[in-house]
């Protein structure tokens, strides 16, 4: 059998963060997604330099991040500016929860990409 080819996984960033905003303590978290969304995404056809998070009684959940309709799917094709919750370990939200009420911070994201 022949070897494997990689792909080159694509990367979202957003360019307006560095340049807008103080960038203080990162953290990686994961991101609930629809098939369809998993596929676009890989196509590259996202954009996150308008969104942002808010923290809502689940926890935290991504708003704004456009993520295009992927073209091959039918009538279960997602919203593409629908709030995407975001997988943290709950410490992690402790913290993050403490820091913007306590200092008046916003939550960016920097980049999303696929770790495997």
């Amino acid at each position: 059998m022949g070897a494997r080819k990689e792909q080159a996984t694509p990367e979202v960033s957003n360019p307006k963060a560095g340049r807008d905003y103080f960038i203080g303590p990162t953290y990686e978290a994961g991101i609930m997604l629809h098939g369809s969304e998993v596929k676009a995404l890989r196509a590259g056809r996202a954009n996150i330099a308008d969104s942002f998070v808010r923290l809502s009684s689940k926890g935290p959940v991504l708003y704004r991040a456009h993520i295009a309709e992927w073209e091959f799917a039918n009538r279960l094709n997602h919203d593409t500016y629908r709030p995407r919750p975001l997988l943290l370990h709950k410490a992690e939200i402790q913290k993050i929860v403490e820091d913007v009420r306590s200092g008046g911070k916003s939550i960016i994201p920097l980049k999303m990409y696929f770790k495997h």
